[in-house]
């Protein structure tokens, strides 16, 4: 294995625990220690003699990388922190030996497509906002969507205070419709539809960029092809 040094962050990421970013946010929380001390700079220098662990695990080296999608059931949550009373996204991955991670977030009230990898430069590509990588939803909701309704959720919102609006919001049928963010804040495609007066009933989010879930049972994943992740970015 290579004593090259790298940054605590990259060597984190690449070891499968996070993105990026996500791998610096653990360090900055102190879950983090190198041979035996919690440290909280990111940029620290670390190679593969070093004894690191996030939250008491111990972290190996660089894995093979993997690249899943995933219909993620209602009811799960993207996190890696296990609990009693919790069904978290990674327990639907029986029998896999890398260390995953989800590619952002769904909530847990939301199904559909979700990426998971243990590749943390892929992960960070895919929600760089510079990227501006569409996302688009399928929304039920508890009355018939008038034109005013598609007006009111077209005009925008305040999420987390930003401002956001929709790509496109597009009637399928009654009370249902489609709808295309960029942003992916928390709760973004609920908010916006609860600021036209409209209650989300089923949630279900059917593409990343050009990568669509299809027919892909709910709760069922599997792995992606090169050309899959590539259209991510088309």
């Amino acid at each position: 294995m290579s004593d090259t040094k790298n940054r605590l962050s990259k060597f984190l990421a690449a070891a499968g625990v996070a993105s990026r970013r996500a791998c610096e946010e653990l360090i900055f929380d102190g879950h983090v220690t190198v041979n035996g001390d919690v440290v909280l700079v990111p940029q620290t220098m670390v190679n593969s003699k070093d004894k690191i662990t996030v939250n008491g695990n111990p972290v190996e080296g660089a894995q093979s990388k993997v690249y899943y999608m995933l219909n993620k059931p209602v009811g799960y949550i993207c996190t890696n922190r296990k609990t009693p009373t919790t069904n978290i996204v990674i327990d639907l991955f029986d029998g896999v030996d890398e260390r995953l991670f989800t590619v952002g977030r769904l909530d847990k009230d939301t199904e559909g497509l979700i990426l998971v990898t243990n590749d943390g430069h892929f992960a960070n590509e895919v929600i760089h906002p510079s990227h501006n990588i569409q996302k688009e939803y399928l929304a039920k909701t508890d009355n018939e969507i008038s034109h005013d309704h598609l007006l009111a959720i077209s005009g925008g919102t305040l999420v987390e205070g930003c401002f956001v609006k929709p790509l496109r919001v597009t009637k399928v049928r009654k009370g249902t419709l489609k709808i295309v963010i960029t942003e992916g804040k928390k709760r973004e495609v609920r908010l916006l539809l609860e600021a036209a007066g409209l209650q989300v009933q089923e949630l279900t989010r059917i593409r990343i960029g050009g990568l669509v879930l299809g027919d892909l049972p709910v709760g069922q994943w599997k792995a992606m092809s090169k050309k899959e992740r590539e259209l991510i970015f088309q």
